[in-house]
């Protein structure tokens, strides 16, 4: 066989994984913790949203207005974080994820923060959250390079965090832990399971979806195939007629600091603030520095003659006035590095996460759809800022649909819930039919 033919040879997997950030990395390791053969596709592994990401597991904090439908998923899956984490982190694996219980505190800098963070007490109360009030002398005690003019204190116990470059490292190296001739090894993929290239469309035949064509040509053939590389989602060939995604990029700045020796600890918890009306937190890492973010735009920076990802000036500039305010030795401390990525955002603020049926509703049905479920496909995008707290809810779900036990709960995150009824089920979103097996190669896994 010559080296062309080798190259477009196909690849056989029970289940393929488009898009390799944390959501994408935590749904292959745990369809591989379930017994089953994964191929990762991405060129480029963790080096989206999730290399910048600040890894906070804040379901009580990150509760917003209006998006209360979201807390019962963010719950469920800070209470599975302990698990999944242990799994990846074991003694015997050497591998750190930079999971940390300690809790957060929240401050507020002014009247009018102390104000906007009391009435979000309430909403989180109302919600059956803990968060308690703490002195400011008490305060200062717990983080004694605060500053003496914050206006307020929250304890919430309940937040946590780990640091998303190590956790994608772990599950890279969780991936990569068999052998040839395992029941898990993909042949043709690298170390059995990782695919360094983009997928072009997805494949189809009889109404299924198959697995995926790749950019090179190459074909990885699959039982499951998951949507999960995020703001890619919607421009990927081959989705079903009628679906729409609609994910928009949402950039943020954050930035990591060393802290000099004479002022470690910086912080010992994760400390979010609220300084005039704007949001920034600071998160201890173990290794000596701290990351600072993060700002929120859609002000197409990195779209009007920038790289894509484009640091702001503005919001640099904002993070470090706003973190000195509430912890002053911030201007102390070395910046290592300034880094954007854009989130994938959708109307709702909401994921993307499930099955899709081939038809949905008339326009102003949200969230009813119609018709049969496309067989082998799910999807799993439009995280926006919980991309890190929800991958093991997300990997659960994903898995409990592999294994026809998808739990009616999620169903609100349906990723057709925006879809208009298709022309025709199984046509490309882009006009052109779905790319399919030739009848000669359907010998697929």
């Amino acid at each position: 066989m010559d080296e062309m033919n080798t190259q477009h040879e196909p690849l056989h997997a029970d289940v393929a994984v488009i898009g390799g950030g944390v959501i994408g990395l935590g749904i292959a390791w745990e369809a591989r913790r379930s017994g089953r053969s994964v191929v990762l596709i991405d060129p480029a592994p963790a080096s989206g949203a999730t290399f910048a990401a600040a890894g906070m597991l804040a379901p009580v904090s990150e509760l917003h207005y209006q998006e209360e439908d979201l807390l019962e998923l963010m719950l469920e899956s800070s209470a599975l974080w302990p698990d999944f984490e242990r799994h990846l982190s074991g003694s015997s694996t050497g591998r750190s994820t930079g999971y940390r219980t300690t809790p957060t505190l929240a401050v507020g800098a002014d009247a009018a923060d102390r104000r906007a963070l009391a009435d979000l007490r309430d909403v989180q109360l109302a919600n059956g959250l803990v968060v308690e009030s703490v002195p400011l002398r008490e305060a200062r005690e717990r983080e004694p390079l605060l500053s003496p003019q914050i206006s307020c204190a929250f304890h919430i116990p309940g937040d946590h965090q780990v640091d998303p470059r190590k956790l994608a490292g772990a599950i890279v190296g969780a991936l990569g832990d068999h052998q040839p001739g395992d029941s898990s090894w993909v042949e043709g993929a690298e170390d059995g399971f990782a695919v360094r290239n983009k997928a072009a469309s997805l494949l189809w035949e009889d109404g299924r979806v198959v697995g995926a064509e790749l950019e090179s040509g190459t074909r990885v053939l699959a039982k499951e195939t998951v949507v999960a590389n995020g703001l890619h989602a919607a421009r990927l060939n081959g989705l079903p007629d009628g679906l729409s995604l609609p994910l928009r990029p949402v950039y943020g700045d954050i930035l990591r600091l060393r802290v000099p020796e004479h002022l470690r600890p910086l912080v010992t918890a994760t400390v979010r603030g609220m300084v005039r009306g704007v949001p920034v937190y600071i998160v201890p890492r173990e290794d000596g520095t701290v990351v600072i973010g993060a700002t929120q735009r859609e002000d197409g920076l990195s779209t009007s003659g920038g790289s894509a990802n484009s640091v702001s000036a503005g919001g640099v500039y904002q993070l470090l006035r706003d973190a000195q305010v509430l912890v002053p030795a911030v201007a102390e401390l070395e910046l290592l590095e300034a880094t954007a990525r854009a989130r994938p955002g959708t109307p709702d603020n909401a994921p993307l996460l499930g099955r899709v049926a081939t038809g949905a509703g008339p326009e102003g049905t949200e969230g009813a759809v119609h018709g049969p479920i496309v067989p082998g496909l799910i999807v799993a995008s439009g995280f926006f800022r919980h991309g890190v707290l929800l991958t093991p809810a997300a990997a659960k779900i994903c898995v409990g649909l592999m294994d026809g036990t998808g739990d009616p709960r999620w169903n609100k995150f349906r990723p057709d819930r925006f879809s208009k009824p298709p022309a025709q089920a199984g046509v490309a979103t882009n006009g052109s039919q779905p790319a399919t097996l030739d009848p000669l190669t359907k010998d697929h896994a």
